[in-house]
């Protein structure tokens, strides 16, 4: 069952037992994965449902439910500077993998990109691509990017983190050994938080953790962060 090729549909496409699958979908299965009539694989609706399907035309007969259990027992909010060049496509994609629920790009103060509509499109189906391949049971939610104060003043979660690379602050590992529910994660851009930023961050509830002694990439941080609260969760 595992080694099945997958797809993700939107929830209108099923209706009742059949999949109404679009045409970039009926290429991918037929000519990419060259699936034949009756082959079989695996839909999910990036909600949390997985259904077993068998080709049929130009639609999916669905089989059977499927019962995915792969998602961490805490949702992961990660709040994110937004790095140059194309390096959010790796974080959107690592952090699917790892378990990540929603992603919040921000505009800080040193953030030196300004993305198109485009940009979340793209970035959309990255996470659906990521959560497909990595077995997901749903597709995280990426947000239109928002400025940094917006963003951390619009957050009620019991456990905000904001990750430092300078200063004298416990380690995340250290401060995530009783967490549950909501856990939201702050990384910062090349350059780091300024002094306001972290100064207003931790006015409005986040704490300050360090994620070790090296300083770390703007696009290695969250990756790091993700693993270490996913380690705690799925001991």
């Amino acid at each position: 069952m595992s080694q099945l090729q997958r797809i993700t549909i939107a929830p209108s496409q099923l209706q009742q037992t059949q999949i109404f699958l679009t045409p970039q979908q009926q290429h991918y299965l037929k000519r990419v994965l060259r699936l034949r009539e009756g082959d079989r694989f695996m839909a999910m609706d990036g909600l949390g449902k997985w259904w077993l399907a068998s080709l049929s035309g130009e639609q999916a007969q669905v089989l059977e439910p499927l019962l995915v259990e792969t998602e961490l027992p805490v949702v992961i909010t990660l709040i994110i500077a937004l790095p140059k060049g194309s390096g959010f496509d790796d974080i959107v994609r690592s952090c699917t993998e790892l378990g990540v629920a929603c992603i919040a790009p921000v505009l800080s103060d040193r953030t030196l990109l300004n993305p198109s509509p485009q940009k979340l499109e793209r970035w959309q189906r990255i996470a659906a691509e990521a959560a497909e391949q990595s077995e997901r049971a749903i597709v995280p939610t990426i947000l239109e990017p928002v400025s940094f104060t917006t963003a951390i003043k619009t957050t009620t979660s019991t456990h905000r983190y904001i990750c430092e690379a300078r200063g004298e602050y416990s380690h995340l590992q250290n401060a995530i050994t009783q967490i549950s529910g909501e856990v939201v994660i702050a990384t910062g851009p090349e350059g780091g938080w300024t002094d306001r930023e972290l100064t207003e961050a931790i006015a409005t509830g986040f704490q300050p953790v360090s994620l070790g002694r090296r300083i770390l990439r703007a696009v290695t941080a969250p990756i790091v962060a993700l693993s270490l609260i996913a380690a705690a969760c799925e001991v």
